[in-house]
């Protein structure tokens, strides 16, 4: 009887223990965009050991693709608690952001309502360095995202170098010109054939020219049959050639959340070296 006992107590601990293993919190927070006179929503991940804590945590900025939202990390994985558990094994925040349907992350010449560089590299990191416990330093501060958000990712880094230490790309749209009619990047740049310079300026693979060895730490990858497979060897090439420090990796799969699901596993791994290394 006491054996039966002691079996049934160990079962039940072990529920809890399970129960209680990944206790990530999540808000959904409305930011206002001045440049965009807007609300726009975002949620903000919170690690099981910011609460109770005095401690400053390192932040990753995790961009959703063309035609989703800020909720997409949460709802469209597999394991439905993939970032609440990796946020919790790196204690890091993770601030996915509405990044707009179709917005590129650009501050788009043509239309003011889609001003998402000034939104996601400005404002809103002053506003989650504002109000949650982070570390408000380019070293504790990185940024990627799937398809539109690896584009994303790379663009805004690239960009904005005084911002973020570490940045990414999931199966990114790192080259934008081949896709002349696509995801309506016309609609932020103009027509191609008719404002081919705005293309130019605006493809992550032309940015090159800003990074200097050892200055952002950079990670990509893609899946071996991605429509964005090509653009992503072309972007790794040109970094090799440019002598730029990055981690390159082709798997198996396809531009879907089955790939990104365990992508992220790798970049949140990568991303909590870098933040040790910077001492964040």
């Amino acid at each position: 009887m006491k054996k039966g006992i002691l079996n049934h107590l160990a079962i039940l601990f072990i529920l809890f223990s399970s129960s209680q293993a990944f206790a990530a919190s999540v808000d959904t927070v409305i930011t206002k965009s001045k440049v965009m006179n807007k609300e726009i929503k975002a949620a903000v991940i919170k690690p099981q050991l910011y609460e109770g804590s005095t401690k400053r945590f390192p932040v990753l900025y995790l961009l959703h693709g063309a035609g989703g939202k800020y909720s997409d990390w949460l709802l469209n994985t597999k394991d439905k608690e993939a970032v609440k558990k990796l946020a919790d094994n790196f204690s890091i925040i993770v601030v996915c952001p509405d990044g707009g349907v179709t917005s590129w992350y650009f501050d788009s010449p043509i239309d003011p309502s889609y001003q998402y560089e000034t939104y996601i590299a400005k404002e809103l990191v002053e506003f989650v360095d504002s109000r949650y416990r982070t570390i408000n330093d380019k070293n504790g501060r990185a940024i990627t995202g799937l398809s539109m958000g690896g584009h994303g990712g790379l663009y805004l880094a690239f960009k904005h170098q005084d911002i973020y230490g570490a940045c990414g790309s999931m199966s990114g749209g790192v080259d934008i010109r081949p896709f002349p009619e696509n995801w309506n990047i016309a609609k932020r740049l103009g027509p191609y054939n008719q404002f081919p310079d705005r293309w130019e300026a605006n493809t992550v693979i032309n940015l090159t020219h800003l990074l200097s060895p050892n200055k952002l730490a950079i990670i990509f990858d893609v899946g071996r049959n991605d429509f964005f497979y090509d653009v992503n060897v072309a972007l790794h090439d040109k970094l090799i050639a440019r002598n730029i420090p990055h981690d390159f990796t082709v798997r198996p799969g396809v531009h879907n959340f089955e790939y990104w699901e365990n992508a992220i596993a790798y970049q949140m791994m990568y991303f909590s070296k870098f933040f040790s290394k910077s001492g964040s």
